[in-house]
């Protein structure tokens, strides 16, 4: 499907450049600038020599920042942007002066070489405990006719294997996170009978090694079922151990019991002042059935109001138009996100839908190179890109919108045009990228050349100004 795409995608960047010089002759712009900002942009990480950061304040010159649209009539056709200095102290921006501004002296400046600012990325669905990446290639073993359960049999046996070493390929995973402009994560843990608190208590290690650099909640996720592993008790015991999340599992076809197991999910919930973030993918009309009563569940219990996520969420392809909008309101009204991984294959999620209902919809990783899936890259801008391409988002304001998926909804820009992002007093959490625009860098996903946590540099590198 993605061979399929990819000639599409170069005909819109093409298309796209042609009606950037376009518009750039509207607003009274020469060719001249506009190639000089592309060349500007382009700059690599390899004029960047300052891969450490230590100071507590300093100015990052060079910075592009979006400043607006441009428009042919009121089509959006490109992004205004102008280079800025961001002076940053205690992990905060306290100025963002104008290129020519004169800066404050005595502060140590960095050089960003035009690369554009965009919001700190966020993997908000991945297990970082059980992962073969940091080991040695090891493909799945074949998925055809084999059932959830199968899967869940053949983990059973992973499990000890991977457990010794599940601390470091944790640290690992975070470490290709932040090389992709992500510093805020949501992690599941297995809490199972072959694990125990094991996994938990490594994700905790890794974490706390990364506390200054990386930012990541937990949900403890029965992943061989809640009922079906008889893991209550266990679940339990990772709430008291700061766990902000409890999980869940396919009710029917795990636990053969909707209703009984999504009380005792809610009940844990409840009990401990967590929210909820379960896996469903049943596309059965029990899926459908544990949507509704999930929905039922947080109407009749407004302690959960804003604390449920439905990952994943297969069931709702399977509505109708009219049931669909009944089923987004009612997400909406009770502020449940759905977690997606943006699915590429038969199952065309209804994101669009969900999003002008007002539902919360955010995106993730899920696997990195387990034994569920070989596909996980890490690169929520990638997200971003799949995004625009399945639900046709190929114009400059529709790409630029996409890359809201991948950033928990924070934009440069808002949909009239106007600078929403960074303002002073932000947390100075961002990637930066060689491109012009929010738009060029979801359709054409650049590396990241540097990553900053609250002033940090936690990956890649920037000039010495």
């Amino acid at each position: 499907m993605l061979e399929q795409m990819l000639p599409q995608s170069r005909r819109t960047f093409l298309s796209r450049t042609g009606a950037l010089t376009t518009a750039c002759a509207v607003a009274g712009l020469s060719g001249g600038a506009v190639r000089e900002a592309s060349a500007s942009a382009g700059k690599s990480a390899g004029e960047a020599n300052t891969k450490t950061l230590a100071d507590r304040h300093y100015i990052l010159t060079g910075v592009r920042l979006e400043e607006g649209f441009v428009y042919d009539g009121d089509i959006v056709v490109a992004t205004r942007t102008a280079l800025y200095a961001l002076e940053i102290k205690d992990g905060a921006i306290v100025a963002l002066h104008a290129q020519n501004a004169n800066l404050p002296e005595g502060v140590p400046r960095y050089q960003a070489h035009g690369q554009l600012l965009l919001p700190t990325m966020r993997d908000m669905h991945i297990h970082l405990d059980k992962t073969f990446y940091g080991g040695p290639w090891q493909a799945p073993r074949p998925r055809q006719g084999k059932t959830i359960m199968d899967m869940i049999a053949l983990e059973e046996k992973l499990l000890p294997q991977l457990l010794p070493t599940s601390r470091e390929r944790a640290e690992g995973l975070i470490a290709l996170l932040q090389s992709k402009g992500s510093t805020v994560a949501r992690s599941h843990c297995n809490i199972d009978p072959v694990s125990g608190l094991k996994s938990l208590e490594h994700l905790q290690q890794a974490l706390e090694n990364h506390r200054d650099d990386f930012v990541c909640e937990i949900v403890a996720f029965p992943q061989h079922g809640l009922l079906h592993s008889k893991v209550d008790g266990l679940m339990r015991e990772a709430m008291q151990m700061g766990v902000q999340y409890v999980g869940g599992l396919d009710p029917t076809n795990v636990d053969g019991a909707m209703e009984k197991s999504l009380d005792a999910m809610f009940q844990i919930a409840l009990d401990t002042g967590k929210g909820v973030d379960i896996h469903l993918h049943e596309t059965s009309p029990a899926g459908v059935a544990a949507v509704n009563y999930m929905i039922d569940t947080v109407e009749k219990n407004p302690a959960l109001r804003g604390k449920v996520t439905i990952s994943h969420a297969f069931a709702l392809t399977t509505l109708a138009p009219e049931a669909l909008e009944e089923t987004a309101t009612r997400l909406a009204e009770q502020k449940i996100s759905i977690a997606s991984t943006v699915p590429i294959g038969g199952l065309m999620m209804p994101l669009p839908q969900l999003t002008q209902k007002g539902v919360f919809v955010m995106t993730g990783t899920d696997s990195v190179i387990d034994h569920w899936s070989p596909f996980g890259s890490g690169d929520m801008l990638e997200k971003a890109y799949l995004y625009a391409q399945l639900y046709r988002g190929s114009d400059e304001f529709r790409l630029s919108r996409s890359m809201s998926i991948a950033t928990g909804g924070i934009l440069p820009l808002d949909d009239k045009g106007k600078r929403a992002w960074p303002n002073v007093g932000d947390e100075a959490s961002f990637t930066l990228v060689g491109a012009s625009c929010s738009a060029e860098a979801v359709a054409r996903v650049p590396a990241r050349t540097a990553t900053f946590h609250k002033g940090r540099l936690v990956s890649g590198g920037v000039g010495e100004a």
